[in-house]
């Protein structure tokens, strides 16, 4: 039998039994509609993530003091002695180290007018803007000089932007961030939620770090030119692991640290602990499509069951088609026919369905997802395979019958 042949005796044969062939579908519908949005969830988590650790800077470490110890007490992460300014320019001399972004952070109230925002304001140098890849959308970023001389100047992030000056133009304005006036001469392209639940990066404010510690968070009263954190921007193409262990070795050296003794500071790369974080989301998802795959065989086994009855209904006219000189292979492709175009419907049906289970999860859920041609054909093709492997049962039972008893079949 020709395939054409085949394929349309398997149409006409489904389309006799529409609601039989509608529930037969069913299982693999919802089978190819859970794989498809199970996969783009997953793959919208991996491609966020790679955004994360691209506006992250995946060359970069961070370095914090660590925890400083009473006894049996932690006084809890950085609250150890803080590094200085001397302390960046040190590390700044290593041959591996492209920049380094000294960095005190805190919570500030800014006000506008009559309308005020609470925020994240960061004292940085220069090298922040390197570290972190960042870009203005108006305006400029603050110099060396303004850095050194503590001016008074801000560049703020999109979200503040929009709340305190929403159909205006920032530059050039005059904000008060804890009652410190602040001209601002830059705003930040929008950069999106964090990699933390519920993070903004948009909603900052960034000053030269002497303008925050001596007139805005307020200084250390045991180090004169204190700084809470680092950035390093490591050479393109060195080791990360290798240069984190050169890292924490020099910072030993600065901060006298006794061989045996306990480091003082943490040393982290964020590339890793991301990464780390998409494993584990890989993996969870390798699970939903696991769960999701059991669904497309239970339903493969829906097919062959209703196939098997279909031998057995149709008895009488596979003996009649053998009896008119059709061979067993004729009537292993037709049964294989209809169980491939059962399911291949079904998969095209399904298809659509997980395209918009996908987007629906993504609007109601805030879940990220990625639909690409890639996951169809893949889900597609699951349905064509399982149709052909449920479907070879049924359709060799019906080649193997014997024509002159299933004539006789009553």
């Amino acid at each position: 039998m020709k395939i054409g042949v085949a394929l349309r005796s398997a149409i006409e044969a489904l389309i006799s039994n529409p609601l039989r062939s509608f529930l037969t579908m069913l299982g693999i519908m919802i089978g190819v509609a859970s794989v498809m949005a199970m996969m783009a969830i997953s793959e919208g988590a991996a491609k966020q993530v790679d955004e994360q650790i691209a506006n992250l800077g995946a060359s970069n470490l961070t370095i914090y003091p660590g925890a400083s110890r009473r006894g049996p007490r932690s006084g809890g992460a950085s609250s150890d002695q803080p590094f200085t300014d001397a302390d960046v320019d040190l590390i700044r001399q290593e041959p591996f180290v492209t920049a380094v972004a000294a960095r005190n952070s805190g919570s500030v109230t800014v006000i506008s007018g009559q309308d005020n925002w609470s925020t994240n304001l960061y004292g940085t140098n220069t090298d922040y803007f390197i570290t972190q890849s960042l870009n203005v959308s108006e305006g400029r970023f603050f110099d060396e000089r303004e850095v050194n001389a503590g001016a008074a100047v801000a560049i703020i992030g999109k979200t503040v932007a929009d709340s305190l000056f929403e159909g205006t133009n920032p530059v050039g304005q005059t904000i008060r961030a804890n009652n410190v006036p602040l001209e601002i001469i830059g705003v930040l392209e929008s950069r999106g939620a964090s990699a933390g639940p519920g993070g903004d990066r948009d909603d900052v404010i960034i000053v030269p770090i002497n303008t925050a510690r001596n007139r805005i968070t307020g200084g250390n009263p045991t180090v004169a030119k204190y700084v809470t954190g680092m950035e390093v921007g490591i050479a393109a193409g060195y080791d990360m692991t290798r240069a984190q262990e050169q890292l924490e070795d020099r910072l030993r050296e600065i901060r006298r640290i006794q061989p045996g003794d306990t480091d003082d500071f943490r040393v982290f790369n964020i590339a890793d602990f991301i990464r780390a974080r998409s494993s584990t989301q890989a993996t969870f998802g390798v699970l939903l499509a696991f769960t999701a795959a059991v669904s497309l065989i239970v339903g493969g086994v829906g097919v062959m069951n209703i196939m098997l009855v279909s031998v057995t209904e149709r008895t009488r006219e596979i003996g009649l088609r053998m009896a008119v000189g059709a061979r067993g292979i004729d009537i292993l492709g037709q049964f294989l026919a209809e169980a491939l175009a059962l399911c291949l419907l079904g998969g095209v049906i399904g298809s659509a369905l997980g395209v918009g289970a996908a987007n629906l999860a993504a609007r109601l859920g805030e879940f990220p997802v990625e639909i690409s041609p890639r996951i169809a054909i893949i889900a597609i093709g699951a349905s064509a395979v399982i149709g052909l492997f449920f479907g070879f049962f049924p359709a060799r039972q019906a080649a193997r019958l014997n024509p002159i008893e299933a004539l006789r079949h009553e």
